[in-house]
């Protein structure tokens, strides 16, 4: 293998594992925030139990997250130097927005968060924990603008070979970004909430702790719910939008090798790269262009077509990203998807029936579901990266332009190496320690114990 496959494969890795950490880390902090900002609204001290149990398991994915988020800086300088070199004052700038404003904020009001229990006043403490779930959509938010501008690049000039920023508002509007941002903070959302309801589920099932757990249940489904309506919403603009932003990327989801007029929905299909067919298929007629212009007619330009225009405009060479793991890809965040808004939604039903508890297999469904959004979350990133090749910066420098030249792939190799086994054994003691502090559940004061043990509190209070 040589240098630019391993840096491929290396850099993916390394991201595919440091985002298994930042949807929750989004959604969590907010749900933490609301659950303290009730405890100070009402005094009831059962909420302040549940921010501090939550609260806890917040502290250990972020802390996994930040150690593996500082890896991905290395890889400009290292790997990527020539898309550093070319792009660097572009793409710097956002990032280093993120690690000044928004890390910062949030890593400085989680440690008085952390440590400021019963010194703060209630309300300058809730305060704390609502910086810092502001701080963490913050990065996200100027992750999204340096991402996006790979993506659809806004607001340069071409001079001397590299990339200069000429307007640094126009990367904040970024049309992409403008999709992109809403729709991985509402997965955040989606995955803290059955994050939540798995761990809920768990101990109603137990029978233990019913009254943090139930009310966490009611907190985390109402979130799930909305988000997860919203989340599948947004994602559908936001497909329509790269119909014409990207369309190479959304003929490759489709495996749509010929444009058509109305075009047909592949539900499954055996893609051939190699003579550019689809060797079995089952498809919908004409879904495909509703879902693009919300009408049966319409052309979606194919794969084909695309790489024709694309040599027109660029040069000789092969513009057709890998079709199969960006079909795959998109299907398996859409089918992660709808599992999560069904499965919420009938839970939102047996719950406000007061049958929930009743119902151990719904339970037990939300329990194993909890792998389920980091599932579409991961899917949807590599449909999102791996559709944008062969470019790293949309249209302006391909992959392997952007590669070190004095890097060796035995070095690539060797650090490649070591970076999955040490990701190998901190994904162990990440699920051990935040398997271990959910089964021991909320630790309670003697006076919401006593609520908890007698049954008399309503579980739909």
């Amino acid at each position: 293998m040589d240098a630019l496959l391993l840096a491929r494969w290396q850099f993916g890795i390394t991201s595919v594992y440091h985002f298994l950490f930042v949807p929750l880390t989004l959604g969590l902090s907010v749900l933490v925030a609301i659950m303290e900002t009730i405890y100070v609204r009402t005094g009831d001290e059962t909420y302040k139990n549940m921010a501090r149990f939550w609260g806890r398991l917040f502290l250990i994915n972020f802390a996994m997250g930040v150690v593996t988020g500082i890896v991905q800086e290395f890889h400009f300088g290292m790997n990527w130097s020539e898309y550093s070199r070319f792009v660097g004052d572009i793409f710097g700038a956002p990032l280093a927005v993120e690690a000044l404003a928004a890390f910062f904020l949030e890593s400085t009001f989680l440690g008085l968060w952390l440590f400021g229990w019963d010194k703060l006043p209630k309300a300058l403490h809730a305060a704390c924990i609502w910086l810092v779930a502001i701080g963490t959509n913050l990065s996200a938010f100027w992750i999204l603008v340096a991402n996006s501008f790979m993506q659809e690049p806004v607001g340069y000039v071409l001079r001397n070979g590299r990339a200069e920023m000429t307007d640094f508002f126009a990367l904040l509007t970024n049309p992409h970004v403008l999709y992109q941002f809403p729709h991985t903070v509402l997965a955040g959302f989606v995955t803290a909430s059955f994050f939540v309801m798995g761990i809920s589920a768990y101990h109603l099932l137990r029978q233990s702790q019913l009254e943090p757990f139930r009310r966490s249940f009611r907190l985390a489904l109402i979130t799930g719910v909305i988000s997860s309506l919203l989340v599948a919403a947004v994602g559908h603009f936001q497909g329509q939008y790269l119909v014409n932003a990207q369309p190479m990327k959304m003929a490759a989801a489709e495996a749509l090798w010929e444009s058509a007029d109305p075009a047909p929905l592949a539900l499954v299909a055996l893609v051939d790269t190699k003579d550019q067919t689809n060797t079995f298929e089952i498809k919908i007629p004409a879904l495909a262009s509703f879902l693009a212009y919300n009408s049966f007619q319409g052309e979606v330009k194919g794969l084909k077509d695309l790489q024709a225009a694309a040599e027109a405009s660029y040069g000789p060479g092969n513009y057709i990203p890998p079709v199969a793991p960006v079909f795959w890809s998109f299907r398996l965040m859409v089918v992660a998807g709808l599992w999560l808004i069904l499965l919420s939604l009938y839970s939102l039903y047996l719950w406000r029936r007061r049958r929930l508890e009743e119902k151990p297999l719904v339970l037990k469904a939300l329990l194993w579901s909890i792998p389920v959004p980091y599932l579409a979350n991961t899917a949807g990133w590599l449909m999102a990266e791996i559709g944008r090749y062969p470019w790293i910066v949309y249209g302006l420098q391909r992959v392997e332009a952007a590669v070190s030249p004095g890097v060796s792939a035995a070095a690539i190799l060797t650090t490649l190496v070591a970076f999955t086994l040490l990701y190998g054994v901190l994904a162990v003691a990440d699920v051990y320690l935040l398997a271990k502090y959910a089964r021991q559940g909320v630790e309670t004061t003697p006076a919401t114990r006593m609520l908890d043990n007698s049954g008399e509190v309503s579980l739909w209070i």
